[in-house]
């Protein structure tokens, strides 16, 4: 993020690839397997402010952290029944979400030295909670809770915000953005600006959608509604460039500022 590297996750025969600003690609690591360095289902990925690369790892349950080089400097498993989703704060530190357990972690370590030194539980009573992105800036957490409905096709997605102290600032399920929004939102992915304002990845729409700072939550202001099939990661660049994982063509897109 603040090197200008981008790390995407993804199902090929190497599962980790680090990409430079220009859009080429540095280095891949992480094939299935036992080994240290393997990974066997990466769920979300993030690089730390320290230069390291964090993945969740849904095959064996762990969170597990690379150098740029692709070498494993630390493995957790403690506990965790499905880690999920995961950011790095400005700090190294990471906010990770357990899905299973329905729990928020932070997870500090030195990386360098692969020591863990605490991996604290700081949300619980959550549901099913995927995606998570800290704010640089305010420290403040965003979560998307996927809610389970009766009947088909009700399945549906709840934003939450808290602050850097874990208050609960505001909640927005797709139901309520229904509400004072045109179209229902089934949120796949959250990241946070360098302003402190929430984005989010809609796959109902099709689009990348600015809910505006904690503060303000919600305003509605989509940013991208064109070009984008099924967009299921997000993140903000240093330069607030937007990047897009689409699902549906299986690309990187770049959206400028």
């Amino acid at each position: 993020r603040k090197s200008g590297r981008l790390a995407v996750a993804h199902d090929g025969k190497k599962r980790i690839h680090i990409f430079g600003p220009s859009g080429s690609c540095l280095q891949r690591f992480g094939e299935r397997g036992d080994a240290g360095n393997d990974i066997k289902y990466p769920l979300d990925v993030t690089i730390t402010s320290d230069g390291h690369v964090v993945v969740t790892d849904g095959g064996d349950r762990s969170v597990k952290a690379f150098d740029f080089d692709g070498r494993g400097v630390l493995a957790v498993q403690e506990g965790f029944c499905l880690p999920w989703g995961l950011d790095a704060t400005a700090e190294s530190a990471v906010i990770l979400t357990d899905s299973e357990a329905g729990t928020l972690y932070r997870l500090t370590a030195d990386f360098k030295k692969g020591k863990l030194k605490k991996c604290q539980m700081i949300q619980s009573q959550l549901i099913s909670p995927r995606g998570v992105a800290v704010s640089q800036t305010s420290g403040a957490v965003v979560v998307i809770e996927h809610l389970k409905a009766q009947g088909p096709n009700s399945d549906s997605t709840r934003v939450k915000i808290f602050s850097a102290e874990m208050n609960l600032v505001g909640q927005m399920d797709s139901f309520g953005l229904n509400l004072v929004f045109p179209s229902k939102i089934y949120t796949t992915a959250v990241a946070f600006d360098k302003e402190g304002r929430v984005i989010v990845a809609d796959v109902c729409s099709q689009a990348i959608i600015c809910l505006g700072k904690p503060e303000e939550f919600p305003i509605f202001n989509p940013l991208i509604s064109h070009g984008l099939s099924y967009p299921v990661g997000l993140t903000c660049m240093a330069n607030n460039s937007l990047v897009v994982l689409d699902g549906g063509d299986h690309s990187i897109k770049i959206y400028s500022s």
